[in-house]
């Protein structure tokens, strides 16, 4: 498999204050790949790059061969990046299929057909039989399911997923690594995620990234990063490993 993500020596400045320093590192097309780390290590920082939000202050990102630091969040998105927020924030006036047909009709020319893509997409994350509720009105689940579903509806060829499963109980949080599991296996989906819930990372990834003050203090296979020393020391504890 090619990289379909690549980031090169990547650092963010914010008056003073360096939130991500020197960090690199690829994101092979169909692979699902973790980025860990305590609170303030720069994890959404990198995302927003990646995302489009920030541009670097230094370093590069490409996607599918071609640079995109520095470009807007609407091209970003365009090009094939779907992301997911930590504050989850669905329009909520609208029903749960209305949400997911906003973020369909950037690849559709008119809303029938949107429609039946949000469809397709709502069955996927089992939220087709909700899709006439109001927003507002989903828990806590069904909100971080919607969240994938309208960034899935985009089309993307990499999902950022920023942390859909804090606050979820393990059952749901099972449930949706089933659902993660099941979109990289039948489409080929990829996946790059921020997690703190080490179950599911576990589950999931294929790699992990970790970052600590803004660097990155390991990268390798699961096993082998909770075993590294530095990251149980600055972020596992050993009771962890």
């Amino acid at each position: 498999m090619g990289a379909l993500l690549e980031v090169a020596n990547v650092s963010k400045n914010f008056t003073g204050l360096r939130a991500v320093a020197e960090v690199s590192f690829t994101v092979p097309e169909g692979a699902m790949f973790a980025v860990i780390g305590p609170n303030g290590a720069g994890k959404t920082t990198l995302f927003n790059m990646i995302a489009g939000v920030f541009a670097p202050t230094a370093g590069t990102i490409s996607f599918a061969g071609e640079r995109i630091d520095g470009h807007p969040p609407d091209e970003v998105c365009r090009r094939g990046i779907g992301r997911t927020f930590q504050l989850v924030r669905p329009f909520p006036n609208l029903t749960v299929e209305d949400n997911v047909i906003v973020g369909a009709l950037l690849r559709r020319p008119d809303v029938a057909s949107a429609r039946r893509h949000a469809r397709e997409v709502l069955s996927r994350l089992d939220l087709y039989d909700k899709r006439a509720q109001m927003a507002a009105a989903l828990t806590l689940p069904d909100r971080k399911r919607l969240e994938v579903a309208r960034a899935l509806a985009t089309d993307p060829r990499l999902l950022l997923l920023d942390e859909v499963m804090a606050g979820l109980r393990p059952t749901e949080t099972d449930r949706m690594v089933e659902i993660l599991t099941r979109l990289n296996k039948e489409s080929g989906l990829t996946i790059l995620l921020i997690e703190h819930v080490m179950r599911a990372v576990m589950s999931l990834a294929s790699r992990i990234l970790v970052l600590h003050h803004g660097a990155a203090i390991a990268e390798g296979t699961p096993d082998a990063v909770v075993r590294d020393p530095a990251v149980v020391q600055s972020y596992l504890g050993a009771e962890a490993v």
